[in-house]
């Protein structure tokens, strides 16, 4: 009796969206392990097939002969639910989108720039899905809101580099509310006293908010 062929290789199988969403999820466990553990649930995939997925993208993107990043997304995604002239500044490019099952109300967001080029990739809410209300930064919860949403919210903000390329930081100052965080053995005063922040998203999406000094 013949021997049975072998199975597939994992690393000769096709990158799917579920792989690409746990790349997302792989790079957001640093800050939220526990809703990554549910959102990892909630796909039916092990921690071993999300680090399998991760090693499998980096191995793409460094690849010597890598295709470019919106090919590479075409080829993993499929045709973008839409594409979309955008002015940036003096920067005109095209918007693609995609649905991200994993959040029905979020979409990855692809901006290219004349030449093809790639130059942001993120979520963003789906267009005429509802966003969250922010109306202190206690409304800062993860996985809550986009860069874009908690810059509208809390303007002006200051842009800050990421430990990562797909990390970004907004630093903003905003009265606390009743329900903000503390500072322990600081100065007795009104709970609506501003004080600065950072907020930390990944792929977009926050991740989380420090205070960063005391009311003011």
């Amino acid at each position: 009796m013949g021997r049975m062929p072998s199975a597939k290789p994992a690393s000769a199988a096709p990158f799917t969206p579920l792989d690409f969403q746990l790349v997302l999820l792989r790079r957001m466990a640093d800050h939220n392990a526990d809703l990554v553990e549910d959102a990892r649930h909630t796909l039916g995939v092990s921690v071993a097939e999300m680090r399998e997925a991760n090693r499998r993208w980096q191995a793409m993107r460094h690849a010597p002969r890598s295709r470019g990043a919106v090919s590479r997304y075409r080829s993993i995604l499929g045709d973008p639910e839409s594409v979309t002239p955008r002015r940036i500044g003096d920067l005109s490019c095209e918007a693609l989108l995609w649905p991200v099952p994993l959040w029905p109300d979020l979409r990855f967001e692809v901006l290219v720039a004349p030449g093809g080029v790639a130059w942001n990739e993120w979520l963003v809410r789906a267009p005429g899905a509802p966003g969250p209300e922010l109306r202190s930064p206690a409304d800062l919860t993860p996985w809550s809101c986009t860069v874009d949403e908690a810059a509208r919210a809390f303007a002006p903000v200051r842009p800050l580099e990421g430990s990562a390329p797909t990390r970004w930081g907004l630093a903003f100052t905003a009265p606390d509310g009743p329900n903000g965080p503390t500072v322990p053995d600081g100065p007795t005063v009104p709970d609506s006293a501003p004080r600065d922040y950072v907020a930390e998203f990944t792929y977009g999406l926050l991740q989380r908010v420090a205070v960063t000094g005391p009311r003011r």
